[in-house]
């Protein structure tokens, strides 16, 4: 690198002014609701429950707490987001028996308050599913009230071994709607998921392509490369688009489980090359999940960077921006 009085010195100080150029930090996916919501008690349920755990677990901050301490961290979230010079940000919501509508009347008021710094759209998450009849009640409400419809199958197949079903709910829910569809998969770094997979054969069925995001696709890397090569075909005929989190699955448990040798992010550096739309978010921001995570966008790419030996600069600016903007559906 040329050490000039005018040239760059840093990757930072080459790719940031590219992510300007093309319109600024896109974060694709957040949990803005439960931002800043760290506690004793709190850190005391991330040391000690697991991710499934904790969809229950939460049930009692969400239960607690009001319109006014919803409104209060989205603004905290997006004044972060902003101040970093992201333009654009999708978020999902806990719109579920616990959290009612509260926190979705939160955020669209927080939206409306800075919708001349930030382009804001929501997703309903599903703690809860959509199987059991009050969850689903609350995902039929949440559905008319985001511009996204969000998912985690994962809970419906864990408590009725009925995640198929819960893909058909999703996707008819959202082509009756005409909204995009980010759904939570492949998340706890085994080769025993087969959920992108699943996504991707469901989306083609309900003739959804080009509509469908999945989201984080960590056990992807636990599966033989020739299952990732028919995974990345299979994507491309679904026409779907990925969302890595980087920080939020870098403290994946190690496991005994034999896999192929990899790490647990997203596998960027074969999706791209792949032909497959990857961006980029922050997950969850110091909060019970991810208590460590600052909401800091460069340190998602650099995490992202690093952990795929993905040093290919206009590409990261894409995924960063441009790639961003399609994955929640603005131009």
């Amino acid at each position: 690198m040329s050490t000039t009085d005018n040239a760059p010195l840093t990757i930072r100080d080459m790719i940031e002014p590219a992510i300007k150029a093309a319109g600024g930090w896109v974060n694709t996916h957040a949990h803005a609701d439960r931002a800043y919501t760290l506690s004793p008690d709190v850190l005391e349920m991330r040391r000690t429950c697991t991710l499934q755990q904790k969809w229950d677990a939460l049930d009692r901050l969400k239960r607690e707490s009001t319109e006014e301490d919803f409104y209060r961290r989205f603004s905290l979230f997006f004044e972060n987001q902003i101040a970093q010079g992201v333009t654009a940000l999708a978020t999902f919501v806990d719109i579920d028996p616990q959290s009612e509508d509260r926190a979705i009347m939160a955020g669209l008021r927080a939206r409306e308050h800075y919708q001349d710094q930030l382009t804001v759209k929501f997703a309903n998450q599903t703690l809860k599913g959509v199987i059991h009849p009050e969850a689903r009640k609350w995902f039929d409400i949440g559905a008319d009230l985001v511009d996204i419809i969000g998912a985690l199958p994962k809970r419906d197949e864990r408590d009725y071994g009925k995640g198929a079903e819960a893909f058909d709910i999703i996707l008819s829910t959202a082509k009756e709607r005409n909204k995009m569809v980010h759904v939570h998969v492949d998340q706890f770094n085994e080769s025993l998921e087969y959920e992108t997979e699943q996504l991707c054969e469901k989306t083609i069925e309900h003739g959804m392509e080009g509509r469908v995001v999945a989201i984080h696709g960590i056990s992807i890397g636990a599966h033989s490369k020739a299952y990732r090569e028919r995974l990345y075909a299979l994507m491309r005929r679904a026409q779907m688009m990925m969302i890595a989190c980087p920080t939020a699955w870098i403290d994946t448990p190690r496991s005994e489980e034999l896999v192929p040798m990899h790490n647990s992010m997203t596998p960027v550096d074969e999706m791209v090359p792949a032909g497959i739309t990857v961006a980029l978010g922050t997950d969850n921001v110091c909060d019970a999940m991810v208590p460590w995570n600052a909401g800091d966008m460069w340190h998602e790419m650099t995490t992202l960077a690093t952990g795929c030996r993905f040093d290919y600069f206009d590409e990261l600016v894409k995924i960063a921006t441009v790639n961003g903007r399609k994955a929640i559906g603005i131009d």
